[in-house]
């Protein structure tokens, strides 16, 4: 076998086989040569060449979601590494295990005018849970190092950066290990943890219990317990999509239950205990509900974090959600009509939205309702952010359709290149739907070799940035539509043959349904089906439909 002759890369490489980090994405370079040399040639590793460092990352992030094991990803000194930083900060808020290993220049090189040369150590130490500063002379100093990052990656799930001081000659390779770093056992015992008999009461006694849920990966909370929280008449169940839970008393359509509220209403709705648990919420309706209207208790259930998100949290429980609930649960039941109140609510709203879709035009709200009704079983569905995640928010989801979205920063950064590295690592057939903006802004997400050949973007083309259309301050002028709406012409139908993809084209419900399905039925190569909607007439459509909600 080739190793590289450097003794630090060759202890890098041999670390992250014994730890197990199988997957290694490889920004192009020079510095990290000694490193590009060890992983490629050995057949232990899964190397993928990705040569924009931003993208590389994200499709990192995406394979490191799937399989929720660290992923490696390597680039070269100077500049490279910054672009590494947004899908660093995802990881962090999204609690993704991602390994960042960065070639650096020696130290003496640094601050004296040589090319390609950054203050490295530490870059990402705002967001990084570690960071292995390693020297250039191999030790075991260093073997430390790598191995503690390789772990609190995995026990704290999120970003760690180890930096790597190589000097020239980079490219020398031999044919035996030269190093035996000692590797290390580390005993992570499992925190023992139990409720206090007074917080039982608590939840017991209650006739006002809300819990809300965010991002979780599918299957996370056992169906015994979503059971008895459903039929629990006190309680009431808010999911958002990317939390992947379902039951026929959950509501996840957050925003069209609590919109038309009234004040009375949002008292009416107060509840005395707010329990939550899963990552980052997209609705900030019912972030601004709670923050006015705060429980009494606001529980949070998470192994790591709890944030304070609604200005009123009492108590955080360290451990998994479904230890939690398996000791919060007595025979005790209380009489509420908590539940039953709200899902009347929400049987009028139901109504109300179907009658609605009847009557609109071709827009943006028009697709989405035809894509959810339409998309198809058991895939994973990714979707970028800002106005397409929101939207999908308001209709109802084949239940064995599986969501994820980069809601740790909620950028529109990398969601494609997220969705090509989720594709790659999952079973299931993928599915991105994207807003023309982060589709444009991450077009690099498509000089990728590994895309699956049935990988499938729908993208919502309304010549901008509609989100800022609904958000307040929305003025029809030239500053608005030039630097906040980003107004343009342009089509992703260049692009789809630049990388060989196949592309449709939709401007209407017809040609919609005609290519939807020729775009569904096409496995052989990726497809990509651009659907133009109106971009001024879709603001006003969705504002009407709270409107009517409202009963104006």
């Amino acid at each position: 076998m080739m190793y590289p002759k450097i003794p630090l890369a060759q202890r890098i490489i041999e670390i992250c086989q014994q730890k197990g980090v199988q997957h290694i994405v490889i920004s192009p370079g020079s510095r990290n040569a000694p490193l590009t040399i060890g992983f490629t040639n050995n057949p232990f590793f899964k190397c993928y060449s990705i040569a924009d460092e931003r993208c590389a990352a994200f499709f990192a992030l995406g394979i490191a979601q799937q399989l929720q094991k660290p992923i490696v990803v390597v680039c070269t000194s100077g500049s490279a590494l910054l672009n590494y930083y947004p899908a660093f900060a995802e990881a962090f808020y999204s609690q993704i295990p991602l390994v960042v290993i960065s070639a650096d220049r020696p130290q003496s090189k640094i601050d004296i005018g040589d090319g390609q040369t950054i203050r490295q150590e530490n870059v990402f130490a705002n967001h990084s849970l570690y960071n292995a500063n390693l020297l250039e002379n191999s030790s075991t100093e260093n073997d430390n190092n790598i191995q503690m990052a390789l772990h609190i990656s995995v026990t704290q799930k999120g970003p760690v950066h180890v930096n790597a001081p190589f000097e020239e000659p980079l490219y020398e390779t031999v044919t035996e290990l030269q190093v035996q770093p000692k590797i290390i056992d580390f005993n992570t015992e499992e925190k023992q943890f139990k409720i206090e008999n007074l917080s039982i009461e608590t939840w017991s006694n209650a006739t006002k219990k809300l819990v809300l849920v965010g991002e979780l990966l599918p299957n996370s909370v056992e169906q015994k317990y979503l059971d008895v929280l459903a039929n629990d008449p006190s309680v009431v169940v808010l999911t958002e999509k990317t939390s992947n839970l379902h039951h026929p008393t959950f509501i996840d359509q957050i925003d069209t239950l609590i919109t038309p509220f009234t004040d009375e209403d949002f008292k009416a709705f107060q509840p005395e205990i707010l329990l939550t648990f899963g990552g980052m919420v997209v609705s900030k309706r019912i972030k601004a509900f709670l923050r006015k209207y705060k429980p009494a208790h606001h529980w949070h259930v998470d192994e790591l974090r709890a944030y304070d998100t609604f200005g009123a949290l009492t108590n955080h429980f360290e451990t998994k959600i479904n230890t939690f609930l398996s000791q919060l649960f007595t025979e005790k039941t209380v009489e509420s009509s908590y539940q039953s109140s709200i899902a009347e609510i929400w049987k009028s709203r139901v109504a109300k939205h179907q009658q609605y879709i009847a009557q609109i035009p071709f827009s943006d709200f028009k697709v989405f309702d035809f894509l959810c009704k339409n998309v198809p079983s058991n895939i994973q569905l990714q979707v970028s952010n800002s106005s397409a995640i929101r939207y999908l928010q308001l209709f109802d989801l084949n239940k064995t359709v599986q969501v994820f979205c980069n809601r740790g920063t909620s950028g529109i950064d990398g969601s494609t290149s997220t969705a090509i590295g989720a594709a790659l690592a999952s079973d299931l057939p993928t599915m991105l739907i994207t807003g023309d903006i982060s589709f444009l802004y991450d077009s690099n997400a498509l000089w990728n070799n590994y895309i699956p050949k049935n990988f499938k973007i729908i993208l919502l083309n309304n010549s901008g940035g509609g989100i800022f259309r609904i958000l307040p301050g929305h003025q029809e002028t030239e500053t608005f539509n030039t630097y906040f709406e980003t107004s343009h012409q342009l089509n992703a139908s260049h692009l789809a043959k630049m990388y060989g993809l196949d592309y449709f084209e939709v401007n209407d419900e017809a040609t919609l349904q005609q290519h939807y399905k020729e775009f569904l039925n096409q496995n052989e190569k990726p497809s990509i089906l651009e659907i133009f909607t109106p971009e001024k007439e879709n603001n006003g459509i969705l504002l009407e439909f709270f409107r009517r909600l409202k009963g104006f």
